[in-house]
C-alpha cells in the first residue's frame, strides 16, 4: 500500500477546528483543540481511550456541539444542528460501536433514512438491493444485501457499516476504528477503497489503535492525550516511537511475558465440541482442547474461524451444540449459561456494547450484575461489601471511573471493556474465556488488560483468549491453538511457535471458502 505514503494530491484544508473545547457535566473531554483536515489525504487521529478522539469526531459529524470554539468548513464558520445537517454538508462517519438495525436487511440498513422510492409506490426495495450489492462488491464483503444484519458475525456487520458510509458520497469521511473486527485480507481491501477515495479528493479521518496501520495508511497524524492535542506531523516524518511518546508521555509499555510461574493440573477440558450452522455445515467442528490452572491458552484464527462460536458453545449459549466439557476433571452436565457460570466459567464477549453491558445502569451496577449472590445477606444486599468490592476491582483494573454511580455509557470504549472484564472476575471464575479482549483498546489500556491476565494466571486462573492479532497471541500465550473453518488445526508450545507456522495453519482451507463467499 505504498501509494498511500506519497505526498497528498492536494494540500487544501477542507475543515478546520479552532480552539474547540467540549465539557460534559464538569468533565473536560476536549480542551482547546486546533485541527486541520486535508482534502485528498488520510488524516490520522490517535490517542489512548478517553483521550477525546471520538468526542472530537462527533463534533465534526454534528452529533455533539462544541462548548467553546468554532468549526470552519471551506473557509466559513458553520454550526451543525444534527448529524443529518453535517451529512448534508458532505460529512459521513463510521462509528466505533456499530450503529445498525439488527432486525432489518443489509440493504435497508445502508439506505436507512434516505430510502430509494418510486413516487407513490413507496420504497423501491429491488433498486436498494441492487445498489447495496454494488457497494458490498466494492468491499469484496461476501455478503448479500438481502441478508438480515442479526445473522451476520460482527466483522461482516463492520463491513456493512463501511459500505453504508461509502454510499453517502461524503467529501469528509470519518472512520472510527474501522478495522477492529476485520481480518487481514479485509483490512487490505478497505485500504484499497481508502486509496481510491483519497484519489477522488475525499478527506479521510482515520482513528485506530493499531499503530502499524496508521503508519501504513496515514498522510497526516494528530495525537491526543487527556483531551489535548500533544503532537501533529506528517506521517512520513515520524516513527512508531514518536506516536507512543506523544500518546502516553513515555516509550511503549512492555507486553513481553512476565516472570514464569508454576502451571498446575488440568482446570478445563473440552471434548469434541460441535455447533451446526443454520445454513448447513459446522461452525465449530469437533474441537477438543484443555487448559491447566495458571495457563494462558491463546486461540488464534482469522474471521469466520469459529472462535466466538466455540466460546458460546462452552458457555451454554447454543442448546443444539454437542460435545462435553470438564472443570477440575468433573464433567459439567448443566446445559444453561447461569449454572455454567456457577460451576466456574466466565465469558468476556467480543461485542461489549450488546452482550457485555447494560447501557442504562451505572458503572458499579454493571460490575456487580453477575455476582450479586456474593453480597446477599438474607433478604437484602450488603451495600458496604458491594461498594468495597467495586472499589477494589476499579483499582485492580485501573478503570478510569471518577464516579462509579455514573452511567456506564459515560466512559470511553477501553474503560467499558475493563468493566466487562471486572464483571466476569467478580464471579470468582476458575476458567476465564476472553473473546478478542483488546478489540478497540489503545496501547495503554491493552497493557493494563494484559497485565491483569498475567496476574490472574499467576494466581491459578485458567485463561482461554481468542484473537486475530498475531503479536498479541505470541506475547501472551503459554500455548497457542489455531482454528480454521471451525476446526482445530494446530496447537503450538509458545517456545516453539513461529509467526510463519501460525499464519500457515490459520490459512488452511481459507482460500477455498473465500472464493465460495464471493
Amino acid at each position: 500500500m505504498s501509494e498511500t505514503q506519497n505526498d497528498p494530491v492536494n494540500d487544501d484544508i477542507v475543515l478546520r477546528l479552532e480552539e474547540v473545547s467540549k465539557v460534559y457535566s464538569g468533565i473536560v473531554a476536549v480542551k482547546r483543540a486546533n485541527l486541520e483536515l486535508h482534502r485528498g489525504a488520510v488524516n490520522v487521529l490517535v490517542g489512548e481511550n478517553g483521550a477525546g478522539k471520538s468526542t472530537l469526531m462527533k463534533i465534526i459529524a454534528g452529533v455533539e456541539r462544541p462548548t467553546l470554539g468554532r468549526i470552519i468548513l471551506d473557509g466559513s464558520p458553520i454550526t451543525f444542528d444534527s448529524p443529518a445537517d453535517a451529512q448534508a454538508h458532505g460529512i459521513g462517519m463510521i462509528f466505533q460501536e456499530l450503529n445498525l438495525f439488527s432486525n432489518l436487511t443489509v440493504a435497508e440498513n445502508i439506505f436507512a433514512t434516505r430510502e430509494i422510492t418510486r413516487g407513490i409506490f413507496g420504497i423501491d426495495h429491488k433498486a436498494q438491493v441492487a445498489k447495496a450489492n454494488q457497494f458490498l462488491k466494492k468491499l469484496d464483503a461476501g455478503i448479500s444485501a438481502e441478508t438480515m444484519v442479526e445473522d451476520l458475525p460482527i466483522g461482516q456487520q463492520q463491513l456493512v457499516e463501511i459500505a453504508k458510509a461509502i454510499s453517502l458520497n461524503a467529501r469528509i469521511l470519518i472512520m472510527d476504528e474501522p478495522t477492529s473486527a476485520l481480518s487481514a485480507a479485509e483490512v487490505d481491501i478497505l485500504f484499497k477503497v481508502i486509496a481510491e477515495l483519497r484519489a477522488e479528493g475525499v478527506a479521510i479521518v482515520y482513528i485506530s489503535h493499531r499503530l502499524e496501520e496508521l503508519m501504513r495508511i496515514g498522510d497526516y497524524i494528530t495525537v491526543l492525550r487527556d483531551g489535548q492535542i500533544t503532537g501533529q506531523a506528517m506521517v512520513k516524518d515520524i516513527d512508531m516511537k514518536w506516536i507512543v511518546r506523544s500518546m502516553i508521555g513515555s516509550d511503549a509499555k512492555d507486553f513481553a511475558k512476565a516472570e514464569e510461574h508454576a502451571i498446575g493440573r488440568e482446570a478445563f477440558r473440552a471434548e469434541a465440541i460441535s455447533l451446526p450452522r443454520p445454513t448447513g455445515g459446522l461452525a465449530v467442528d469437533h474441537v477438543s482442547l484443555s487448559v491447566r490452572a495458571g495457563e494462558i491458552l491463546g486461540i488464534y484464527g482469522l474471521m469466520g474461524a469459529g472462535r466466538s462460536e466455540f466460546f458460546e458453545a462452552i458457555m451454554g449459549r447454543h442448546m443444539h451444540s454437542t460435545g462435553k466439557i470438564f472443570i477440575d476433571g468433573e464433567e459439567v452436565r448443566e446445559r444453561d449459561t447461569t449454572r455454567r457460570i456457577r460451576r466456574g466459567l466466565a465469558l468476556i464477549p467480543e461485542d461489549r456494547q450488546r452482550e457485555g453491558l447494560v447501557q442504562v445502569l451505572s458503572i458499579a451496577s454493571n460490575l456487580t450484575l453477575a455476582s450479586l449472590g456474593r453480597f446477599a445477606r438474607f433478604f437484602h444486599i450488603d451495600a458496604g461489601a458491594e461498594k468495597a468490592a467495586v472499589h477494589d476491582i476499579i483499582r485492580d483494573l485501573s478503570i478510569k471511573a471518577p464516579n462509579p454511580d455514573f452511567e456506564v455509557t459515560s466512559m470511553s470504549g477501553g474503560n467499558q471493556q475493563k468493566v466487562v472484564i471486572g464483571k466476569a472476575l467478580m464471579t470468582s471464575p476458575k476458567v476465564l474465556l476472553m473473546d478478542e479482549p483488546s478489540r478497540g483498546i489503545d496501547v495503554g489500556a491493552k497493557a493494563d488488560v494484559f497485565r491483569t491476565m498475567r496476574r490472574l494466571a499467576s494466581e491459578g486462573l485458567a485463561i482461554l483468549f481468542s484473537t486475530s492479532d498475531l503479536e498479541e497471541v505470541m506475547a501472551l500465550s503459554d500455548r497457542i491453538a489455531v482454528l480454521s473453518n471451525g476446526q482445530l488445526v494446530a496447537v503450538f508450545d509458545r517456545g516453539k511457535a513461529t509467526e510463519e507456522a501460525i499464519i500457515a495453519a490459520s490459512a488452511k482451507g481459507h482460500g477455498h471458502t473465500r472464493k465460495l463467499a464471493s
